[in-house]
């Protein structure tokens, strides 16, 4: 059952698919309560036993219980532990205690505060700083109950293509043909699979979206081509800010039709990032997402087969304004004298610059044919941009899966889009981070997602990228991304690459069955990952796990995360088939049984755990998912009772797919074996 209460006079989210009343009278669970400067409080008393799941993109554990979050989508660097917020804001979350099982939704694109047990430890408050809201509340039978009602009143998870399950290799400075090709060859000849190259700015002239340098790259449709002969797509980044440049097409034509975002006085507001200063497209208005999908056109017309959209929170460098006030507090200071104190001031005035609060009240967007001030609706700025590069996709490629990923999103922007998790550092404490992560970014609609592999800043160790592909073998988005400065990071670098290459080729022995799980939990309403309790809501000791995940229907993830850890304690809660997998065609098959279990990983080594009576699927081929054998599969699992697997397979590009028809169901008979080979045709 889901309820709707309204306050205020909410803004247009496009968040929910599902229309339904609007109830009347108190709301239950909650104490509300209206603040005088028009906020909107929500108080629940916390039981002792009572976990809170959700909020998607956040940092800390799986239960979310004990901080303060904020949503408010932001370019944040440095993700550690005091953030309150990153870059996508995911207002959902589930309540589940002895006492109740209460799914929460504010669908809100301003400012929330979620004191989630933080000031008191037995109360969550939730406050709107707008006042302006839908609120739902679902409730359902079960965990999984309430995420799929979820997904049913936001709508279904993006669907990308197949080959977007494969290996992504990316960098922060890859600026020329000559460098993507270098590194295509490094690593097709030491068989290191890998399906697509990711480009950043550097493509780019002068860092303008839709262009790229024509003496870098003198025949982009050329070289797509040639690339998706060996089977691999090129990947281009877009940024959100439009270059003030007359000449410039994207500037010309959207000056033109006056499509960016004001300032009060009805000018154009003006931000630097990448290319200087930029205007904004006002994504919140049709006729502007149509003209900024359009712009998309060039280089999908010269093969582009997939995109990453960044920066669109939107990240602002400085503002005219912004750097007119920093210099006047400098003058002032000088003036005065420097102490101490102004020291600090003085740093804090030019350091404040980026991303300034009173930036993002300094322009408005249209929405209805009236005015509304930026912050009222900027969580929904990243997923606009993700609108409007979709509906582009649409126009062009009708009846097509393309790759799209995303930084900044909001609920609804999963219907249209992945994300990935952010500029994340080479940290042993970001991979657990990413793996705490995943459950929350799922139940909130977006299951193609991971993190950048290796750690985007800082300089990777060895080890440390070795375990980040360990869990990106079941990401769905499966990408090494490293930044301008930093150690390179491809795997051929490292003196442990044919570990690495090991590692990768799990995936893709993998990858008709992670894919078929993807798509039968997108298509169902489904989580891919979810916190353990989900499958298992009576075991009070899978109620705080916060370090596996269940993957699929059948599986289980326990990734090492520990600086030089030799293995890791793992719980299971029931039965279960370990696979200690070495590479695609190397692993062992050990029964264990329900309880705690200190198991050793070796470097090189690490699990998926199986329950009863389910299979996981292994197949062979090439280095690339286009090559891989999809007609012989070797079956793992514990099988002592007959049971059936629904192996989902279709062409991997119809934006439609008929999901009964997809599916070929495949037997699993009792055996004494834990290893068949098995013909699926």
């Amino acid at each position: 059952m889901i309820r709707k209460y309204t306050f205020g006079t909410p803004l247009p989210t496009d968040a929910v698919v599902m229309r339904l009343p609007v109830q009347s009278g108190p709301v239950p669970y909650f104490d509300v309560r209206n603040g005088e400067d028009g906020s909107v409080s929500f108080s629940l008393a916390l039981h002792p036993e009572e976990v809170i799941f959700g909020l998607g993109q956040a940092v800390r554990g799986v239960d979310k219980r004990g901080h303060r979050y904020e949503s408010w989508n932001s370019d944040v660097f440095n993700h550690t532990e005091s953030q309150p917020s990153l870059y996508g804001s995911h207002n959902f979350i589930i309540f589940f205690s002895p006492e109740r099982m209460l799914g929460v939704f504010l669908d809100e694109p301003g400012r929330i505060i979620w004191d989630l047990g933080y000031t008191r430890c037995d109360e969550a408050v939730i406050t709107s700083v707008s006042g302006c809201l839908d609120l739902f509340l679902i409730e359902e039978d079960s965990l999984t109950g309430i995420a799929h009602a979820f997904r049913g009143l936001t709508g279904r998870s993006y669907l990308p293509p197949r080959w977007a399950f494969g290996y992504i290799q990316s960098r922060w400075g890859y600026a020329s043909e000559q460098e993507i090709r270098t590194v295509v060859s490094e690593h097709r000849k030491r068989h290191i699979p890998l399906d697509a190259v990711c480009l950043d700015i550097d493509y780019m002239v002068d860092f303008k979206n839709f262009t790229w340098k024509p003496d870098a790259f003198p025949d982009l449709r050329q070289f797509q081509s040639e690339m998706k002969e060996d089977h691999l797509r090129l990947v281009p980044i877009i940024d959100a800010g439009i270059k003030v440049e007359e000449g410039y097409a994207p500037y010309d034509t959207g000056k033109a039709g006056d499509f960016f975002c004001k300032k009060e006085d009805g000018s154009d507001f003006v931000a630097a990032v990448w290319p200087g200063r930029c205007c904004f497209p006002d994504f919140l208005r049709e006729d502007a997402r149509r003209w900024f999908g359009d712009l998309y056109r060039p280089l999908l017309e010269a093969g582009i087969e997939g995109f990453w959209n960044d920066m669109n929170e939107p990240a602002l460098f400085y503002s005219d304004e912004g750097l007119a006030d920093a210099f006047a507090t400098a003058d002032r200071i000088r003036a005065g004298g420097v102490d101490y104190e102004e020291t600090w001031w003085l740093k804090d005035a030019f350091n404040g610059m980026a991303n300034n609060p009173e930036d993002y009240r300094r322009f408005y967007h249209l929405v209805g044919g009236k005015p509304v001030r930026h912050d009222r609706v900027h969580n929904l700025y990243g997923a606009g941009m993700t609108k409007a590069t979709a509906e582009g996709f649409r126009r062009f490629s009708p009846g097509e899966r393309l790759l799209l990923f995303s930084r900044s999103s909001y609920i609804g922007a999963h219907r249209d889009g992945g994300i990935w998790q952010g500029d994340n550092f080479s940290w042993w404490s970001h991979l657990k981070m990413a793996v705490q992560m995943l459950p929350g970014l799922n139940l909130c609609g977006f299951l193609y997602t991971g993190c950048d592999l290796g750690g985007f800043g800082c300089d990777v160790t060895e080890d440390l990228l070795e375990r980040f592909l360990q869990l990106g073998v079941f990401t769905p988005l499966m990408r090494n991304h490293s930044a301008l400065h930093t150690r390179e990071q491809e795997i051929y670098r490292f003196s442990s690459w044919e570990t690495m290459r090991d590692t990768v080729s799990v995936r893709y022995a993998l990858l008709p069955y992670l894919y078929s799980e993807f798509m039968k939990a997108a298509l169902r309403d489904g989580m891919y990952f979810r916190p353990l309790v989900f499958d298992y809501p009576g075991d009070p000791r899978a109620v705080h796990i916060q370090d596996q995940l269940m993957l699929g229907e059948g599986c289980m993830i326990a990734p090492v995360y520990e600086q030089n850890a030799a293995g890791r304690y793992v719980y299971l809660p029931e039965d279960m088939l370990m696979i200690r997998f070495r590479s695609g065609q190397d692993y062992d098959l050990v029964p264990l049984e329900k309880g705690d279990h200190w198991i050793p990983f070796a470097p090189g080594e690490f699990p998926l755990f199986v329950k009863k009576n389910r299979a996981v699927l292994l197949c062979s081929g090439g280095e690339s998912s286009e090559l891989l054998d999809d007609a012989r599969f070797t079956v793992l699992g514990q099988i002592e009772r007959e049971s059936v697997y629904e192996l989902y397979r279709d062409d991997g590009r119809t934006a439609a797919p008929d999901l009964e028809n997809s599916l070929t169901k495949v037997v699993l008979s009792p055996s004494a074996s834990l290893q068949t080979v098995r013909d699926i045709p």
